[in-house]
């Protein structure tokens, strides 16, 4: 399977296009992201594309958040 590359203009732009995509997994499965992850995390979930696609967005917000919330440290 080929993945395409995306790029946002910031952080920012960033994390609301992942937080878009969590919100519909977690819509479509009736489950928090952060449920599901250790849930996932722990093998408790099939391993399908679906999930593995959802964790690693979930491992992205988790990313992109950490880089945001760095940067405002800095920044005061």
């Amino acid at each position: 399977m080929r993945k395409n590359k995306v790029e946002y203009d910031s952080h920012v732009d960033a994390l609301v296009a992942i937080a878009k995509r969590l919100s519909n997994s977690e819509e479509r499965n009736k489950m928090a992201s952060e449920e599901f992850y250790d849930k996932y995390s722990k093998g408790l979930l099939e391993d399908s594309l679906e999930m593995t696609e959802w964790a690693n967005d979930y491992r992205h917000y988790l990313a992109v958040r950490h880089e945001i919330e760095r940067q405002l440290r800095n920044a005061a």
